[in-house]
């Protein structure tokens, strides 16, 4: 199964705030990098997902699952743009930072490490195991 990883401002939309949506989760809008775009145009319902603060935290927080595929944006009239709804699954227990994964040697080809920018990005079986370790996620 394809994990992924989902970056936000806690300023703007915050773990709690996606936590607050409950079992309906968010749609993850707003999204204009086509990069980013073309990942959750990959994703599966089911699929589970990092949450990720930037900003001045960087940092894995939580857990997260798509629970609707892509779809239009509806903050946009433009048709380019799509997104998923995501719901919160559960807390990381010790955040895991962005020096932490930069310190990890098993993540070296890391998107977050190589492109810390890409709003959503994918991430491989075995780069969620080395995070869920580090952060104490057992699922």
């Amino acid at each position: 199964m394809p994990y992924w990883l989902f970056k936000s401002e806690p300023e703007s939309w915050s773990w709690d705030s996606q936590v607050a949506r409950g079992a309906q989760g968010q749609e993850w809008d707003g999204v204009r990098n086509y990069q980013a775009r073309n990942n959750m145009r990959e994703m599966k319902r089911g699929e589970l997902g990092f949450f990720y603060h930037s900003g001045s935290e960087r940092a894995v927080v939580g857990v997260v699952e798509v629970v609707a595929e892509a779809h239009p944006d509806t903050t946009t009239d433009d048709p380019r743009w799509e997104c998923v709804y995501i719901r919160a699954v559960g807390p990381v227990p010790v955040p895991v930072t962005l020096e932490r994964c930069k310190a990890e040697p098993r993540l070296t080809g890391m998107v977050l490490v190589n492109n810390s920018r890409l709003s959503v990005q994918p991430v491989t079986e075995a780069e969620w195991r080395v995070v869920c370790e580090l952060g104490g996620w057992t699922g």
